[in-house]
């Protein structure tokens, strides 16, 4: 008898070993533990800064957004105002986005939305994981050459 008693204890506990294994704390992957939100800012300052850098585009925003921009600008501990030009709206996986721009003369409108577009694109989907469903341009002005500079924007590398 005390065999079958011994086998019976190995059996539960083998039993039990095998409960405690398929019942896992903390519940796999860390990265699938919580949420992560992406405020609309954050998606407009990355959209900003990327359609910033295509060359033929001048400046974002309108001409009213332009002006108080430079005022604000020269507010002593005020910052720029990158997403100038910009809105989003961002959900849980996926984001669209309305930029206003100023070309310059000369350039092709269409080639310069189109490199907007896809440098937009590529920034935001690389930075935040969100699908870019829709980019919509809208080119407010063109920067003639002989125009007076409002407040000229400084590149951001020096």
């Amino acid at each position: 008898m005390t065999e079958n008693t011994t086998t019976t204890l190995e059996t539960d506990t083998e039993a039990q070993v095998s409960v405690r294994k398929a019942i896992r704390r903390g519940g796999g992957d860390p990265a699938t533990r919580g949420r992560t939100t992406i405020a609309d800012g954050v998606v407009e300052k990355i959209a900003g800064l990327a359609a910033r850098d295509v060359v033929g585009v001048h400046a974002m925003g309108s001409g009213l957004a332009r002006t108080f921009g430079a005022v604000r600008d020269r507010v002593p501990g005020g910052s720029k105002a990158v997403s100038r030009g910009v809105k989003a709206e961002v959900g849980e996986v996926q984001t669209a986005l309305d930029l206003e721009i100023v070309v310059d003369y000369g350039v092709s409108i269409g080639d310069v939305a189109h490199a907007v577009r896809e440098n937009v694109i590529a920034a935001v989907e690389r930075m935040t994981g969100l699908e870019v469903v829709e980019v919509n341009i809208a080119v407010s002005d063109v920067k003639l050459p002989d125009e007076e500079e409002e407040q000229p924007e400084q590149p951001r590398i020096q």
